[in-house]
This record gives structure tokens, sequence and C-alpha cells, in this order.
């Protein structure tokens, strides 16, 4: 059984208002994804609504893998929106248009996200706007 510690745990002198969120990767099996994620210490959660591949003129990229890194960046902007960062992720649910997106999906989520390893699911389903082929949504812990 192998655990992954993502943040280390601050002391025990200072004050609980000084304390920072904690995150605890749970991967017992060893696959390449977070199996759960524990988070203790945190004083505020940020939801983050699905997030589409358009930018800020409603442009929508051709293909998946800059539609990918879009979607990715436009959580980010609400992380940092929140003063959170990727660090913050304990959970992603990624919703697929197809299935045929998967290794490429997995490809820029690593390249985004490096070491970072939140709690994830991917849904492989139909998407609001066609032209979409992928959505994100988060939950963050600080």
């Amino acid at each position: 059984m192998g655990l992954i510690v993502a943040a280390s745990t601050p002391s025990h002198s200072e004050a609980p208002s000084q304390r920072s969120a904690r995150h605890r990767a749970i991967n017992p099996t060893g696959v390449s994804y977070c199996q759960a994620h524990e988070v203790s210490g945190f004083s505020r959660l940020l939801f983050v609504s699905g997030q589409v591949p358009a930018d800020a003129d409603d442009r929508v990229p051709p293909d998946f893998r800059s539609q990918c890194r879009l979607a990715w960046r436009n959580v980010q902007a609400q992380l940092e929106a929140a003063g959170m960062a990727l660090d913050d992720l304990v959970k992603v649910t990624v919703f697929l248009s197809d299935r045929r997106h998967r290794q490429e999906n997995y490809q820029v989520r690593t390249e985004v996200l490096g070491p970072r390893s939140p709690a994830l699911t991917i849904v492989i389903t139909g998407i609001y706007d066609e032209a979409w082929l992928l959505e994100i949504e988060a939950v963050a812990a600080a």
C-alpha cells in the first residue's frame, strides 16, 4: 500500500487559524491517479463549475489537445480568482465527449498537474455544446 503526501503537515504550535490545509493523496493500488484525497485543516472550499474550452471571446480551438489546455487554463483562472492554485485541487472531474480522447487527456492533464494528484473521475458523455470536446470541474481546499 503506497501513500503519497502532497503537502506537509504544519507545526502543532501554530494556531488553528494559521494552519494551512493538509492534503494527502491515498493510492492503495499504485495506479497512475489518486484513489482518494484526504484534506484536513482547511478553512475554505472552492467548487469550480465545469470549465469549457472557450476563451473570453467564446472561441473554441478545433483540436482536442488545444481545447484541453484551454479548459485547464480556465480552471486555473478560477483558482487564481479565489486566491488558490493547482496545489489546492482535491477533486477533478473531466467530462469527455468521446473515449478516443482518453490518452491526449491524460497527457495534457499530467503536463498541467505535474506531480499533483487530486482525486479524479473521468466521464464519457454528451457535452452541452457540440464544439466542446471536454469540460473540467474541480474542488479545491485551502
